[in-house]
């Protein structure tokens, strides 16, 4: 076996499907990899070696017996503040340990998916910091260089994944926990919607900030991660079902950047200039950068730690505190103690401030579809933290500190690195439920980067360009080619459908003569319709060619709405493929569309956007509110 294996997904798979490892051998790297990294800090709790390995054996058996494992022998650690059943909790207070009797919906969606659980991470106490210091367990270090912090509080989570020591890992995010260790340790770092994955099972720091984020070397493994994990909860009060896609982002998409007098980089000139050739390559990819007023952003971030918040973090510790004085770190209780100062007059006001930040901060969003930041203005050693830990803390939230009390989504990147070694990363911002966009951006503008995996030697230039199949993580079924004409095409709404399966673009192409194409009536926006018709002879109709596997044509089918259905369609060159149908009754009253050629040519017509608004076209000041995908 080659030792030296990449543990990205795409690695990983090309060796299962290669046969040259198997799920047991991997385990045995994964293990032999921290036995040889001694005492890193990484790990409060470490699944034993014998009980990983037969939990990869009987992911054959489930194989066999016909269950769907997309990320089947893929190692993953997660963060000691969320549940399993069976294995203590420590939040990193031993005195706080107990027992789990359930497992976090998170972490139990990606057993389920042949995901193999290797351990519980250390992390900064109650995930109070974003540091990584603030741990009786240890202070974990950068991968790069053991004098500097590795960033907090989802430390040990970020480390084992650029270590090469897990595939992807399991963070939460309140005010920049999933975003700061991946700067500081060249990862991806994905801080979903809130209430976009569950966070039952969570200990909570601010319960209605609080979001279960990914760490992953790149932005195709955090999608697979994503099309697993992002299940609406209805157990958990604060889910939120992802709504119907809204409008598509244009090809020259505008990206935000604030005004260079509120760019703050406390003196790290490298760190400066990173970010210009960041906000470069998001040129590059079509981006037009357009400058923003930074200050709502800035001020609501105050709120965070300076306001009422803090007294949330208290509310969830309360009992436990007053009946374990001096059981927290000394840091950590003053942050959490001073709660005790606020009370309801306090909180209200604050609602009353963030509302009023908000409308401020929506006329800047008004100027772009992204906003693009440093992840951090620089990165610390131990001894300078030590030195002052509760300000410079205070400094690495300057860009973080806001995300969640905006409602905002978001994706820490890689973007370089000074001379001294240290790695540089942006974090790109979105409103809710943009996620897949920003993955999407972030991939692109990572790969526009290059460089190495983490801290591995991997390239990531060696790896495909897009996500590979979600399914094959060992050979299993032949793949079917599907024909899309709507909201499935690349860079429409509905595409992440596909692309979250593992489905790959085989091309661009038009039906045979003798299809009809409607914009079906019933819903605002409507959705398309092609209907053989043996008499027509125009031209054909464009479509996008798709492969999946067979359990991820399944999963797409189970998905298609009435008056849509999946029939064979044949193509210009007499092939036949399965692709979008709709049923003959539909097109009663419906629009003929037919001598557009295609979905795009109809959406990019003048006369389609003045009298009814296309699927990426949401009227002006207004979101989607359709409950079922508008196009196909």
């Amino acid at each position: 076996m080659n030792t030296e294996l990449s543990l990205d997904l795409a690695s990983l798979r090309e060796a299962y499907t290669g046969g040259t490892v198997t799920p047991e051998q991997v385990i045995d790297l994964v293990y032999d990899r921290i036995a040889a990294r001694g005492e890193d800090r990484v790990w409060i709790h470490l699944v034993p070696r014998e009980q990983a390995r037969a939990a990869a054996a009987a992911l054959a058996k489930r194989r066999d017996n016909g269950d769907s494992l997309p990320l089947q022998g893929v190692p993953f650690a997660i963060k000691d503040n969320l549940d399993v059943a069976g294995l203590p909790t420590t939040a990193a207070c031993p005195e706080f340990t107990y027992t789990a009797t359930e497992t976090s919906p998170v972490v139990a969606a990606l057993l389920e998916a042949g995901a193999i659980l290797i351990g519980k991470t250390n992390l900064d106490q109650f995930a109070t910091g974003l540091v990584g210091t603030r741990s009786p367990y240890g202070a974990p270090s950068c991968v790069f260089d053991e004098k500097v912090i590795s960033g907090g509080s989802s430390s040990g989570s970020a480390v084992a994944v650029a270590a090469g020591l897990v595939s992807f890992a399991l963070g939460t995010d309140t005010a920049g926990s999933g975003r700061v260790p991946a700067a500081f340790n060249n990862l991806i770092g994905w801080k979903p919607t809130r209430g976009l994955l569950s966070t039952r099972g969570l200990v909570p720091a601010c319960r209605s900030l609080d979001c279960v984020a990914v760490f992953a070397l790149t932005s195709a493994d955090v999608a697979e991660v994503m099309a697993v994990t992002a299940r609406y909860d209805e157990a958990d009060p604060h889910a939120r079902p992802e709504p119907a896609p809204g409008p598509v982002w244009p090809a020259a998409f505008r990206f935000g950047v604030p005004r260079r007098d509120q760019l703050e980089f406390f003196g790290d000139m490298e760190a400066a200039a990173l970010f210009e050739q960041a906000v470069g390559r998001l040129e590059k990819l079509g981006g037009l950068p357009v400058e923003i007023d930074y200050t709502p952003f800035r001020e609501t971030a105050e709120l965070l730690y300076s306001g009422p918040w803090v007294a949330e973090r208290l509310a969830a510790v309360t009992p436990f505190i007053d009946e374990h004085p001096g059981a927290l770190h000394p840091v950590t209780a003053k942050i959490i103690e001073g709660g005790r100062r606020f009370n309801a007059v306090d909180t209200f006001r604050a609602f009353y401030r963030l509302e009023e930040l908000r409308r401020r901060a929506g006329a800047e969003w008004a100027k772009m579809e992204v906003l693009l930041l440093p992840t951090t203005g620089t990165v610390y050693t131990h001894e300078q933290v030590a030195a002052d830990p509760v300000q410079l803390n205070t400094n690495l939230g300057y860009y973080t500190n806001f995300v969640n009390l905006l409602d905002l989504c978001g994706m820490a990147i890689p973007a370089g690195f000074r001379t001294n070694g240290l790695p540089f990363g942006v974090t790109l911002l979105a409103p809710a439920f943009r996620d897949h966009e920003i993955c999407d951006l972030g991939a692109r503008s990572h790969r526009a980067l290059g460089g190495k995996l983490g801290g591995t030697d991997t390239p990531l230039a060696l790896l495909p360009a897009k996500p590979v199949a979600a399914a094959a993580a060992m050979p299993t079924t032949r793949s079917i080619s599907l024909a899309v004409v709507g909201a499935h095409l690349t860079g429409q709404p509905l595409n992440h459908q596909l692309t979250s399966l593992g489905a790959s673009l085989v091309r661009t192409t038009k039906t045979a003569k003798g299809y009809r194409f409607y914009a079906l009536p019933g819903t605002v926006p409507p959705k398309p319709g092609l209907v053989r018709d043996h008499q027509h002879s125009g031209p054909g109709i464009e479509v996008e060619v798709w492969d999946l596997d067979e359990a991820g044509f399944g999963a797409f089918v189970a998905k298609v709405p009435s008056p849509l259905v999946i029939g064979t369609v044949i193509l210009e060159d007499a092939t036949e493929v399965k692709g979008f149908l709709c049923e003959p009754f539909a097109v009663n009253g419906a629009r003929e569309i037919t001598h557009f050629g295609g979905w795009r040519a109809y959406l990019g017509s003048h006369f389609a956007l003045q009298k009814e608004p296309p699927c990426d076209v949401t009227p002006s000041g207004t979101s989607s509110t359709h409950t079922t995908p508008a196009c196909i």
